[in-house]
């Protein structure tokens, strides 16, 4: 990170990226690929795995067994909707719902997750299939159905998306 000191002069940036999630995290990498000066602002703490408050913690070491009090879910009564267990041992991950208010016409459910790379890190139904052994192993496991395409095939693909 870079920090002013000099005060006189200004940083500027030709892109600034909010969220260090999913999309932000592949924009930022895609602007500075491509020469621009990008700046990636992320409201969260890093996730360093193992360090954080409750990890490797059994539900006997939390309070209440990991279980969170009626009193308690007060405060992730929107988040609850997701289906999602909101338990001691999680929640540290999410703002409260009563202090980070949502705005809704309409229900719509889902999770807020202040750290950096966003609820990319969290286990939110996705399974994110990143070389050849994703996507051979239902082949080579001889379960389910194969995939009809290799990373090779996506890579390729995206080889060309760049080119045009």
């Amino acid at each position: 990170m870079y920090f002013n000191s000099e005060g006189s002069k200004e940083v500027t940036y030709d892109v600034i990226v909010v969220g260090s999630g999913i999309s932000g995290g592949w924009a930022a990498k895609e602007f500075s690929e491509k020469g621009l000066k990008t700046l990636v602002l992320e409201r969260g703490r890093m996730v360093r795995h193992g360090e954080y408050p409750t990890a490797n913690m059994e539900d006997w070491e939390l309070p209440n067994r990991n279980k969170m009090t009626p009193k308690q879910m007060e405060d992730y009564k929107i988040q609850e909707r997701t289906g999602y267990t909101m338990t001691p041992a999680y929640q540290h991950w999410w703002p409260k719902d009563t202090e980070n208010p949502y705005t809704e016409t309409k229900p719509f459910d889902w999770i807020r997750a202040y750290h950096v790379g966003g609820r990319s890190l969290l286990w939110g139904r996705q399974s994110y299939r990143l070389g050849d052994l994703d996507f051979e192993a239902n082949a080579k496991d001889g379960i389910a159905v194969d995939w009809p395409v290799r990373y090779k095939d996506i890579a390729l693909g995206m080889i060309m998306w760049r080119r045009s």
